[in-house]
């Protein structure tokens, strides 16, 4: 396995016991940023989980380069941990509050990489200076350091093994302001000074759109828009992602405004979204959209063209026109 291969899924189906969670995913992580945009409960976190091959699908498949991680065997998944590497939402979690920060490096440089005791100290060393960190910092615990700074060790563990790919799940989102864009600097920069491929797991657009050419927009466990981030950011097709983008704070500007029924739960029938969309119409409680190309991208909507055009839905929902609900 080598920092070139792809990341991915196809055609995945995530479940916890009997109820699915996410459904029929495909996407590739190679060189590069993608990123993976939703709120809370759209099965982001459950899907970065079958990434890194804690959790099993229930259909399809995990795949790193041309081999099914269900396949490997002892030494290929020793060589899939180290290649594909997470740093996630909180550093107090990710570190062990017994063990200093030079002790959480070590442990990973031990695990992968026989080394002597003082070419170990030196790496150590190295790798927090790699990440904006004073060396001297080693001899902390988590407690003793701020939330920026063990982030930034979290970082530096992960990288401790010379990863071809990172899974970053909300790896700002825990931090102030200010912090997360010191993080987002690190990030762009170890990304790309090695060469990393890496999967962004966010609800924030600004940060995916500074860091991934490429994303998708999940809703229920489903992925209803995927193109190249600045085309899918500026001219959503699917009304999710419109309510995503346009649910973001501008200085200055009105406070935004939800659309639909925000508290709706998924519709069980027809499509997923339709119980929260001002532009939902008979056809969507009756038919099931299917993923197609439009516009550069690929989305699952059947009103996208209306969405694309900024077609404004008129109140509750019901329209005039073709494609009108039936009276």
């Amino acid at each position: 396995m080598t920092s070139r291969e792809t990341l991915g899924t196809e055609g995945v189906t995530l479940a916890y016991g009997t109820t699915a969670v996410v459904h029929d995913v495909t996407l590739s992580v190679g060189e590069g940023g993608v990123g993976l945009i939703g709120e809370s409960g759209s099965g982001k976190t459950t899907l970065a989980r079958a990434l890194l091959g804690l959790l099993r699908p229930r259909s399809g498949t995990v795949r790193y380069g041309s081999r099914d991680l269900a396949s490997l065997g002892r030494k290929g998944r020793a060589e899939f941990r180290r290649a594909v590497q997470p740093v996630f939402q909180d550093g107090s979690e990710a570190l062990d509050p017994r063990m200093t920060a030079g002790a959480s490096i070590a442990e990973a440089l031990t695990t992968h990489h026989r080394m002597g005791r003082r070419e170990r100290h030196d790496r150590v060393a190295e790798l927090l200076g790699a990440v904006g960190l004073d060396p001297a910092l080693a001899a902390r615990r988590p407690h003793e350091m701020s939330g920026g700074q063990r982030q930034r060790v979290a970082i530096a563990r992960a990288l401790a093994v010379e990863p071809g790919m990172l899974v970053l799940d909300e790896p700002t989102s825990a931090l102030d302001v200010t912090v997360q864009a010191r993080i987002l600097d690190l990030l762009e920069r170890l990304t790309a000074e090695r060469g990393l491929g890496h999967l962004l797991i966010t609800h924030n657009l600004g940060v995916v759109g500074r860091l991934c050419g490429t994303s998708h927009v999940m809703f229920a466990g489903r992925v209803v828009e995927s193109g190249p981030t600045g085309t899918v950011l500026a001219r959503p097709a699917h009304p999710y992602t419109l309510a995503l983008r346009d649910a973001v704070p501008r200085l200055g500007g009105e406070p935004p405004r939800a659309s639909g029924r925000t508290e709706a739960a998924p519709a069980e029938t027809g499509c997923p979204f339709r119980l929260r969309c001002p532009y939902a119409v008979d056809r969507c409680r009756d038919e099931a959209p299917a993923p197609r190309d439009l516009d550069g991208r690929r989305v699952t909507c059947h009103r996208a063209e209306e969405v694309l055009s900024g077609l404004a839905p008129v109140a509750g929902g019901e329209r005039t026109g073709p494609g009108a609900p039936r009276q």
